[in-house]
């Protein structure tokens, strides 16, 4: 029996305004989210995400901290050596007879540490500007599983030097340097993960509180390394291999990159949805339900979906299991390394954040040896000590992301913070001869003021510019922006512990003095984005280079 209604050709099919044809998109798109209702709503995977990426990005950290601790092993003071004792039950391995560690025995071992920091963060430094190129051209979930389970190795094999006695200095130079490349994975694909599943609306808060990850990493990283310093310092870089190694396996199981991820897997797999009945139903119009499928041409203004119309009144009848909705959005390319300086603020974040990594740098690899010496204070107690400047971090992050929102003035808040520092640290070179309890105070304080801009610029700034208006909604740019800011960060990381090795030889002062100069150059660096911010009579949500959501 022949259909009533039988299928139109194209050329009969009536023409529609836009509203109309945004009512039908809307429509088409209830009726999708509505297949899906009982699934876990996408809060659940923001939070997943948020959790996940924090633990990654913690084991990143964790596995670069033992370094620092056991640099007052590799050079002990001979004098108060039958003072340290390992702990009961724990095997001793060496009975280093020598006291130090060969080659760190010399008298010039504060530049052979130096050395060791230096080929670390210099190869970090280089490997991150290519690394967020790269990023942005491979599965971040891959690129990432790949650099942490390396990253593992490598810090396994410098905990391996210790348990096969092996006095190499060109040994422990070389795996330094493959470990720095290949951490440089980690930064570019968890800021781009999580600036895909989060907005601006709060990203200042949001990331002060993600970017604690840095201060949670170092604080376990102490006290894993400082538990086995003193007995067998090779544990104290194999267990924090181990787990970096086994957070990679994590990443790459459970790891979501972006929120359409998530859709691509339920349009797979239908059966996710079946069991679910949808909220709306389609009843038809006019009597008829049957499906007409027609597909505008480019020239039409809704190219991106498919049109259901069928021969009259312009009606669209669509059964709601039948229901499909195309998206042609070609992929966006990714931004070049010179169209990511031209975004308006990168230049003077990427040079602010320079001077103040290279302050928090130097406390990350040469504070534990500091408190060591100025406090005479074992390796294990000096490190335990050490978490504190890391406490005072997690506040400072989460204060200057508060203080921003609210604000909307990321620069200003960043050059405060840098003002406030630079006395701070002098203050805490004259305190810390008086005693533990002043010095922990004021461990606490430098590290939010020191670790308050880093961690501010390193997160949210960089996804406010990494989704700046000139990238035209462009996502993939993050990653590279990301690089860019945190490469030339790290330039300054790799450079602050190296000059630390060499001022120190002539007093530690020396060393709190280019702390301070370096803090008053990153200030200055942002005099004229404050200045901008200043300009405008009402606080913006974002910095001070006009960023709009996407």
């Amino acid at each position: 029996m022949p259909h009533p209604h039988p299928t139109p050709s194209p050329a009969s099919f009536p023409q529609c305004d836009r509203r109309v044809c945004d009512q039908r998109l809307s429509w088409l798109q209830d009726q999708m989210a509505a297949c899906c209702a009982g699934l876990p709503p996408s809060p659940l995977y923001r939070a997943f995400t948020f959790i996940l990426t924090f633990l990654l990005y913690t084991s990143f950290h964790l596995s670069r901290k033992p370094i620092s601790i056991v640099k007052s092993e590799l050079h002990r003071n001979c004098s108060s050596l039958s003072e340290v004792q390992a702990p009961s039950g724990q095997p001793t391995l060496h009975s280093d007879v020598d006291c130090s560690w060969k080659p760190f025995d010399k008298s010039n071992y504060k530049q052979l540490l130096g050395a060791m920091d230096y080929s670390f963060l210099c190869a970090y430094a280089i490997g991150m500007y290519l690394s967020g190129i790269i990023g942005e051209r491979l599965p971040i979930r891959w690129y990432l599983t790949v650099g942490m389970l390396t990253s593992g190795l490598f810090t396994c094999l410098f905990g391996l030097g210790y348990i096969y006695n092996i006095h190499s200095l060109g040994f422990y130079i070389f795996v330094q340097i493959a470990n720095g490349l290949v951490q440089t994975t980690g930064w570019p694909s968890v800021v781009t993960c999580i600036g895909n599943w989060f907005g601006k609306g709060r990203r200042g808060l949001i990331m002060g509180l993600w970017n604690s990850h840095t201060s949670v990493g170092n604080i376990l990283g102490s006290l894993i390394a400082g538990y086995w310093v003193s007995s067998n310092w090779g544990l104290s870089f194999i267990v924090p291999g181990l787990i970096i190694a086994l957070m990679g396996l994590v990443c790459f199981l459970f790891l979501i990159e972006h929120p359409n991820d998530l859709k691509t897997i339920h349009a797979q797999n239908p059966v996710l949805c079946s069991n679910h009945k949808p909220k709306k139903t389609w009843k038809g119009m006019n009597g008829h339900k049957e499906l007409y499928n027609y597909k505008g041409g480019k020239d039409q203004s809704w190219e991106n979906a498919e049109l259901l119309l069928p021969p009259d009144n312009g009606r669209v009848y669509v059964p709601v299991q039948q229901v499909v909705v195309v998206k042609s959005e070609s992929e966006p390319s990714a931004i070049s390394f010179m169209g990511a300086l031209r975004i308006p603020g990168v230049i003077e974040f990427s040079l602010c954040l320079l001077f103040a990594k290279l302050v928090s740098y130097t406390f990350l690899f040469w504070l534990p040896l500091y408190i060591t010496k100025t406090a005479h204070l074992d390796a294990k107690k000096a490190g335990n000590l050490s978490t504190l400047f890391d406490v005072g971090g997690i506040v400072g992050g989460i204060l200057a992301g508060v203080i921003s929102d609210k604000m909307g003035k990321r620069a200003t808040t960043c050059a405060v913070m840098l003002f406030l520092a630079a006395p701070t640290l002098y203050g805490f070179s004259m305190i810390s001869e008086f005693g533990l309890g002043p010095t922990i105070g004021m461990l606490v304080v430098c590290g939010g003021l020191v670790n308050g801009p880093y961690a501010l610029i390193t997160t949210a700034v960089s996804a406010d510019l990494g989704t700046h208006k000139s990238l035209k909604g462009n996502a993939r740019a993050l990653s590279t922006v990301t690089a860019i800011i945190d490469g030339t960060g790290s330039v300054g990381a790799a450079l602050g512990p190296l000059l630390a090795g060499l001022l120190s030889e002539g007093g530690w002062n020396r060393v709190f003095y280019m702390l301070m100069t370096a803090d008053f150059i990153a200030l200055l660096l942002l005099l004229r984005l404050v200045m901008k911010e200043m300009t405008h009579s009402k606080p913006l949500p974002s910095t001070a280079v006009e960023l709009k959501e996407h």
